[in-house]
């Protein structure tokens, strides 16, 4: 081998020790550094230095969210069977070293991390709804959710993760059980429908009375208000009845004339009315001579009674 072969050797191993020696780290991300297998340190996004063939890449950590789905089932209070579907987000609990320690070796892979977490939330779930009866669990979606993470919280933390959320998108329960909810549900919206119809049918029967009521009350006040002006006006006819009867009089006397021509004059005005509004009614009068002469006396008679002095 020449001495320019071997220069060339040389210089391509230094090429490639030199090019081993940086290390680009993703954002991220974050990179566990170990020699002969000890945790010596971490690399943090961007590019790193690290001492070739002595400093290797453990493991590469991401500190972005995760989530997982769960599908599992619990059992009620009452032995009812319960089925949940889950989604879970989670993510490392910070960049500290002795988290990303904790992270790196606590388990032997993700698959056991996995694992583990699933089965802790499942087991957490699956207590708290033991205490509970079927009827109770779909208002306590919210109850489930905080007892979970309250759970979780400290068991994470020393695994160097942090339950972001848990989202129950589903609970359901066994066929039988879900057809007799909804036969509930529906009896109380026909109950309550029944309620609602009763209700308005009262008001509305009330109102009617209240109406009808009100109605007889305007009428009997109107009919009322009706008779006295009816009397009104009847009583003012009379007087002025009278005061013409009364003028008149005083010009016969002043006349020399006889005042039964008054009473003659209103007896023919009478009948001729009572032929023009009759409206094919029949009136029967006695229109002789002497039915006329003793009409004239009587009224004569009643006129001169009233105009007599009154003896003291």
């Amino acid at each position: 081998m020449t001495p320019q072969i071997g220069f060339l050797i040389v210089i391509f191993i230094l090429v490639v020790i030199l090019f081993s020696s940086f290390v680009s780290v993703k954002q991220g991300t974050i990179v566990v550094i170990t020699v002969f297998g000890k945790y010596r340190r971490i690399l943090a996004p961007g590019l790193n230095f690290k001492i070739p063939f002595i400093e290797t890449i453990y493991s590469k950590i991401s500190i972005q969210n995760r989530s997982v789905e769960l599908e599992f089932q619990a059992v009620t209070f009452d032995q009812a069977n319960v089925y949940f579907k889950a989604m879970l987000l989670y993510s490392v609990l910070d960049q500290q070293e002795e988290t990303i320690k904790n992270v790196a070796f606590k388990f032997v892979d993700e698959r056991n991390l996995m694992q583990a977490l699933i089965r802790t939330v499942e087991g957490s779930i699956r207590a708290f709804v033991a205490t509970k009866r079927q009827s109770e669990v779909l208002i306590l979606r919210r109850d489930i959710v905080e007892h979970v993470k309250e759970q979780l919280d400290v068991i994470l933390e020393g695994w160097g993760y942090h339950l972001q959320d848990l989202q129950l998108n589903d609970i359901t329960f066994d066929e039988v059980i879900m057809k007799s909810m909804s036969q509930v549900v529906a009896s109380n919206n026909l109950k309550a429908a029944a309620e609602n119809e009763g209700q308005a049918l009262l008001i509305t029967k009330t109102k009617a009375a209240e109406a009808e009521g009100n109605a007889i009350k305007i009428s009997a006040e109107a009919e009322r208000q009706a008779s006295q002006l009816r009397g009104q006006g009847v009583a003012l006819f009379r007087e002025e009845v009278a005061k013409g009867m009364s003028v008149a009089a005083k010009e016969m006397q002043q006349a020399n004339m006889d005042t039964s021509v008054i009473l003659f004059t209103m007896w023919t005005e009478s009948i001729k009315h009572f032929a023009e509004n009759s409206q094919g009614n029949v009136i029967f009068l006695d229109g002789s001579t002497d039915a006329m002469q003793q009409t004239m006396k009587e009224m004569m008679a009643l006129n001169q009674l009233h105009s007599a002095p009154v003896k003291k």
